[in-house]
């Protein structure tokens, strides 16, 4: 089930982003020298902009969004380790894309790192770029929507 997030929902959103950004041993390193970056901020949540999906009596997985003139922008998709691989990304990008049709958004964009490119190239995303990010260069992404 995914469903809207609430602010009572942010020490499990908590736990699944710090789980999940420290999952790859590539990143964990660097993530870890700067702990200001595995803390998830509310904003998000309060300005109604995170869908959580819910599994097993918890929750596994959130995204979160913004609208940025006429594009979805991803700006948050994770999933606790443990729940990896079960399609709950896959269920979450496809709430996101249902909900920017149902806003009239035509396309969906993402800054992805480079452990996320597969995943995003499998919902159907293309790299339309690279962005410099405060740890260095990643692909910059997009999603055309049909009506």
């Amino acid at each position: 089930m995914i469903r809207e997030a609430v602010l009572g929902d942010m020490g499990a959103l908590r736990g699944v982003f710090r789980r999940a950004s420290l999952s790859n041993d590539g990143e964990r390193e660097v993530l870890l020298a700067h702990p200001e970056v595995l803390e998830f901020q509310d904003q998000a949540v309060t300005e109604g902009r995170t869908r959580a999906a819910v599994a097993g009596g918890g929750i596994v997985g959130f995204a979160s969004w913004l609208d940025a003139g006429g594009v979805v922008e991803v700006e948050d998709l994770f999933v606790d380790p443990d729940w990896m691989r079960h399609g709950i990304g896959r269920a979450l990008m496809t709430d996101l894309i249902t909900m920017a049709r149902g806003r009239g958004i035509r396309r969906a964009e993402v800054t992805a790192n480079h452990h996320a490119m597969a995943f995003y190239e499998t919902v159907g995303f293309a790299v339309t770029g690279e962005e410099q990010t405060r740890f260095g260069p990643a692909p910059r992404m997009a999603l055309e929507l049909e009506p």
